[in-house]
């Protein structure tokens, strides 16, 4: 059974304009070693495919066990601008959920 994203962490979202940000805070040590190797930009702009136009960033937070990803032109113009139907960053976030976890070693 391969594990996903969402059995080793919590995510929270947001958006402003056309930039989403995405907060994923590890359920333990081990699990933020594992987030840490599962969540890269390369991993997120393939989850999304065209619906993410610009970058994504990934930021480790250490201190806290949770990482910062921000993806860059992701909301098709903005919740006002767009003619997607659910385009929000909270539905970006919890897909995010659905990534495979990778083995840190």
């Amino acid at each position: 059974m391969t594990l996903q994203v969402k059995d080793i962490a919590y995510v929270r979202s947001g958006d402003k304009g056309d930039v989403c940000s995405v907060g994923l805070v590890a359920r333990g040590p081990q699990e933020y070693a594992q987030l840490l190797a599962s969540v890269t930009p390369a991993d997120v702009k393939g989850l999304y495919g065209d619906w993410v136009q610009g970058e994504v960033e990934c930021h480790p937070m250490d201190n806290i066990g949770a990482m910062m990803v921000i993806m860059r032109h992701a909301l098709g113009g903005g919740a006002t601008r767009t003619l997607r139907l659910d385009q929000t960053g909270k539905s970006l976030g919890h897909a995010l959920l659905r990534l495979p976890v990778r083995d840190p070693s």
